[in-house]
């Protein structure tokens, strides 16, 4: 459809509609071909415009932080919605009130007296959201400091660091169901929580409008699981510390690893981790563990425990399989990061079939070489690994 198309259809529903916009300008890898975006400022205006195209049968791809996406160099063909609702509010253990979403057209959310919530919109920058429970004196969230992206897209992808993961914290999911039109609140328990993923990925079937998270009203942080992060508090593993000495310390491990953004520094113009940790099912972990000892030597694997099996480290098969970070060198478009090989970044120039290029060297290299298949992370628009 034309930008003119798209904005008669839209007229009266609060979006700002714009035309031939670049989707690379809107995500973190910083590739994708032009679309026609309709921007929401309010959640109000995000039900009217997805409902509106949705009525239409207009292709409709949901963006906010773009932190998760890999889009085509064609761009989208349909209408990109950009979830730009940004509404914080926290709820104090104090308050006797009910919290309330800020956003007019929003049900109100009550909260117990003595508990402690934050309650975001979709579209509010997660690291944002995470740095004033912090403030606020609140713990919980602060082993998730610094991940790019919306408050909305975490419950989708089930975003994890540093032993902690979403669906530890989150009290529940506000949504839109796409094909009823019905808007409620679902619990924790509804959404098949798993590594990295939910109900809601890879599913059109419901928009994520608002979460809400517990917060540890004492400001200190969940027990401490991750032996690096302890390590880099002198801390004991299971210890809890306060959740801005935490917050402190994640953000420097997750920029040592250029996992923060800076768009000055080509090794954060990336997804985040590209390749999931895989799990093995534990009938194959011992030819996985003969197959690595056969080309490595006797050599100590990182393994840790997964409810289906054995997690084996996507970081570490990736550079034993000999694509070290850097990888392929100084004149590729994409390559993996200088810093931490998980990562496929873009050096500046690259399109999307470059970075499709690299992703399916490393995984196919690893598959060859040790008989894992790694999984991508991001969400793919328009192409395929």
């Amino acid at each position: 459809m034309s930008g003119d198309a798209v904005r008669d259809l839209l007229a009266g529903t609060g979006a700002v509609v714009r035309e031939g916009v670049r989707l690379a300008e809107l995500t973190t890898l910083r590739v994708g071909g032009p679309s026609v975006l309709a921007e929401c400022a309010s959640t109000d205006a995000l039900v009217a415009t997805v409902r509106t195209l949705d009525a239409a049968g207009v292709p409709v791809l949901l963006i906010a932080g773009g932190s998760n996406l890999l889009i085509c160099d064609e761009g989208f063909d349909g209408v990109v919605v950009r979830v730009a609702t940004t509404g914080v509010e926290i709820a104090r253990p104090e308050d006797a009130v009910a919290a309330t979403v800020a956003d007019p057209g929003a049900d109100s959310v009550s909260v117990e007296t003595g508990a402690a919530r934050v309650i975001a919109e979709a579209g509010a920058d997660w690291d944002g959201v995470v740095a004033a429970t912090v403030a606020a004196g609140f713990g919980g969230l602060e082993c998730l400091s610094g991940i790019p992206g919306s408050a909305g897209a975490t419950p989708v992808q089930n975003v994890g660091a540093y032993g902690v993961e979403v669906a530890d914290q989150l009290r529940r999911v506000r949504l839109l169901d796409r094909a009823s039109g019905e808007i409620r609140w679902a619990e924790p328990a509804e959404l098949g929580f798993g590594y990295r993923t939910s109900v809601l990925k890879h599913s059109d079937a419901a928009l994520v409008l608002a979460v809400e998270f517990a917060l540890r009203a004492d400001g200190l942080s969940a027990p401490l699981r991750y032996r690096e992060l302890a390590g880099a508090l002198d801390a004991a593993e299971g210890e809890r510390r306060p959740a801005a000495d935490v917050r402190a310390a994640v953000l420097r491990l997750r920029a040592g690893k250029g996992m923060v953004l800076d768009p000055a520094d080509h090794d954060t113009w990336s997804a985040g981790s590209f390749f999931t940790n895989p799990v093995v099912p534990q009938a194959r972990v011992e030819p996985v563990r003969e197959a690595i000892v056969a080309r490595l030597g006797e050599i100590t694997i990182p393994t840790y425990p997964a409810p289906d099996g054995v997690k084996f480290s996507a970081g570490w098969l990736i550079e034993r399989a000999g694509f070290g970070k850097g990888f392929p060198g100084e004149d590729a478009p994409a390559r993996l990061s200088t810093k931490h090989t998980l990562a496929l970044t873009n050096r500046g120039e690259a399109r999307a079939a470059d970075i499709v290029e690299l992703a399916r060297t490393v995984r196919d290299g690893v598959a060859e070489r040790f008989g894992i298949v790694l999984e991508p992370e991001p969400v793919t628009v328009g192409l395929r690994l």
